[in-house]
This record gives structure tokens, C-alpha cells and sequence, in this order.
């Protein structure tokens, strides 16, 4: 198994050593439950996988390296490596610079950038556009390009999707940095299309079923197809991927949706030669779940200030700790998310309970 050598701060003394104790015992990585912490009045599970993926350690690896081996050279970075602002904030305050921010408006124009000026390449990778922009200027894209591999995944089966003759339906967000590069590498290859979720999906299979006028295709679906793209012609033949960090059960039931419009055109028994499967399935249980981005979102033992999801805002919930005893607490964190912030969130938890 692949180690990387990323900075101690991003690590803790409790929860890297539990992976590195689950590492060691389930190397093959069959065993899915949780790891159980009991301090008595409170109990923590905490989740087989979490927290800093391959991708996201790749990433930081590479780029420190980029600092390390290039002292007194320009470094930038395309735009955030990964979505962390502990990370970039590091990174910004060892003298990287971006060159534009998620949305991909620019602080540095490309004729600011010269040859021997290093780039990194994010973890979400990047455009072909912007790879051929770089490779004008005479600067490598190559040598630091932290492009996670599982991204480099999809972008290789959307390649071989469209060789066969399928139309790329990307799940995505279209000003995500990850969709605009799966976009951008899967729309070299075959006719590509993005919808955001499932209601945009039942919209495209209405348009497929002709349940729609083909002539509101264009306006519906505005900067989120391929040049040239024809939905009399090139939505007879799709397969789905997706930006990697949507909710896989999202991608399913997307992936579900418009092959069962496939089989209402064409039949279950040739269904094969109109959709191609590329989704594996993803179970979730539903929980009172609270996302904080650090420690300091947990105000006292009774109030927490967390991110509400449907509500796309940050509020304050009074007793989120249950009055039971024991307190049973699933902590888990995304893969853009450092060991040391659970690790903060974890003792700042028990510094509420009597462990004695």
C-alpha cells in the first residue's frame, strides 16, 4: 500500500494512529465497520474510511514537494488544491499563489506567467484548454500535477464511452472546477452533456421521449453541452459518470432514471446498445448530522454552529448533545478534511463529559 509523506500537523495522535491500527489489520480492506471509542458516558464510532483520501494525500504530497524542490521560484497553484482552507491558507502563507479562484475568475493573467514559473495542478485536475494554455507558455503541467487518480478515472471512462459511440452525461456542477475538467477532457472524445441532479435528469428524459419540444433543448441545457450537440442524434447511445466528490446514491438514481427512459424508447432487449451501466451502488442511513468545518463551531456543551444542508446556511441548534447516557456520536469528515481537525472535534466533545 502507498504511503505518502504529507506535514505532521495535518495528522493527530488519536484518530491517524486508529487508521493506521485498521491499516495494518484489514490491509485488503474487507472490514467496513466502525471502530468504537468508549469513554464511558460518551461513545465515538468512527467511520472504516474518512477523511483524507488518496487523492487528497497525493495532492499534498506533491505540492509541498513542489515548495520544497524549488526554492526561490514562483509557485502557483491553478486554484484551491483541495476544498480546505486550512490547506490553501498554508500553502498561500509558504509563497504559493493562485492563479484564479473556484469559479475560475482570474487573479493572474496568463501572460503574467513565465516559463520557469512552477504550476501545480490541482487535486480536481483541470481543463484541456488550460493544459494546452500552460504548454504554450512553455511551463510544465506535467511534473506537479496532483490530479487525483479516481478523477483521471472518470475522464478515461468517458474516453472509452466515447469511442464506442456513447454521449457523455456528466453529474455534476458546471462551475465545479472537477466538472469543467471532466467536461472539458470528456467532450474531446464524444458529445457531452451535464445535468446538476435528478430533476435535470427527469427534464433530459422528457426531452428524449419527445415529451418536450426538441426546439427548448438548446435553452434548457445552455453551457452545459458540447459544441455541435444534437439530442435527435446524440442521446440515443449515453452512458453516466460523475464529479467524483456528488452524492454516489445521486448518481444512481440519475443513472436509474434515464435508463429506464431508454427501455420506454427503445426496449428492455436493447437496452445494451443504448445505455451503458458505469455507477456502483452507495447505502447511507439517515442522522441527526451536524457539519461543522472546525472545533470552534462547537459553542458550549448545549449549542453548535453547523452548516444546514437544505437550508444552505450556517445555524445554531440548542442541545445537540442527546441527554442519555451513553452518548453514542458517529464522527466522520470529508476527504478534503485533515486528521488533526477530528482530532480537535473529538477532545472538544469529551471536554464536556466527567471521565472519572
Amino acid at each position: 500500500m502507498k504511503t505518502f509523506d504529507i506535514p505532521v500537523f495535518y495528522k493527530s495522535p488519536v484518530i491517524s494512529r486508529i487508521k493506521n491500527l485498521r491499516r495494518a489489520d484489514d490491509p485488503r480492506k474487507r472490514d467496513y465497520s466502525p471502530t468504537e471509542l468508549n469513554f464511558g458516558p460518551v461513545i465515538f464510532y468512527i467511520a472504516r474510511h474518512f477523511g483524507f483520501c488518496y487523492g487528497v494525500e497525493n495532492a499534498i504530497e506533491i505540492s509541498y514537494k513542489a515548495i520544497e524542490e524549488n526554492p526561490g521560484k514562483r509557485i502557483f497553484l491553478l486554484s484551491e488544491m483541495i476544498h480546505n482552507s486550512e490547506v490553501n491558507r498554508d500553502l498561500q502563507n509558504r509563497g504559493v499563489k493562485f492563479i484564479m479562484d473556484t469559479n475560475g475568475n482570474r487573479y493572474v493573467e496568463w501572460e503574467e506567467l513565465k516559463k520557469d514559473d512552477i504550476v501545480i495542478i490541482p487535486a480536481f485536475g483541470t481543463t484541456v484548454e488550460i493544459e494546452e494554455k500552460l504548454a504554450g507558455l512553455g511551463i510544465d503541467t506535467l511534473k506537479y500535477n496532483t490530479t487525483c487518480p479516481f478523477v483521471e478515472k472518470v475522464w478515461n471512462r468517458a474516453d472509452s464511452l466515447g469511442k464506442t459511440d456513447f454521449t457523455i452525461i456528466v453529474h455534476g456542477k458546471f462551475r465545479h472546477e472537477e466538472t469543467r475538467a471532466t467536461f472539458s477532457h470528456a467532450k474531446e472524445s464524444a458529445p457531452t452533456l451535464i445535468v446538476r441532479d435528478l430533476e435535470e435528469a427527469n427534464i433530459l428524459g422528457k426531452f428524449m421521449l419527445g415529451e418536450i419540444p426538441i426546439g427548448e433543448f438548446q435553452k434548457t441545457f445552455e453551457h452545459r453541452i458540447s459544441t455541435d450537440f444534437d439530442p435527435l442524434i446524440h442521446l440515443d447511445r449515453i452512458g453516466v459518470v460523475n464529479q467524483t466528490t456528488m452524492l454516489a446514491t445521486e448518481t444512481q438514481a440519475i443513472a436509474d432514471h434515464l435508463k429506464n427512459v431508454m427501455v420506454q424508447k427503445f426496449g428492455e432487449n436493447s437496452i445494451k446498445d443504448h445505455f451503458a451501466d458505469t455507477i456502483v451502488e452507495l447505502c447511507e442511513e439517515k442522522l441527526p448530522t451536524f457539519f461543522i468545518s472546525s472545533s470552534e463551531k462547537i459553542l458550549s456543551k448545549y449549542l453548535i454552529s453547523h452548516f444546514h444542508i437544505h437550508s444552505n446556511k450556517e445555524i445554531v441548534t440548542e442541545d445537540f448533545l442527546p441527554t442519555i447516557n451513553p452518548v453514542r456520536i458517529i464522527l466522520t469528515s470529508g476527504a478534503s478534511c485533515p486528521d488533526s481537525i477530528v482530532d480537535d472535534v473529538l477532545r472538544k466533545i469529551l471536554s464536556y463529559f466527567d471521565m472519572t
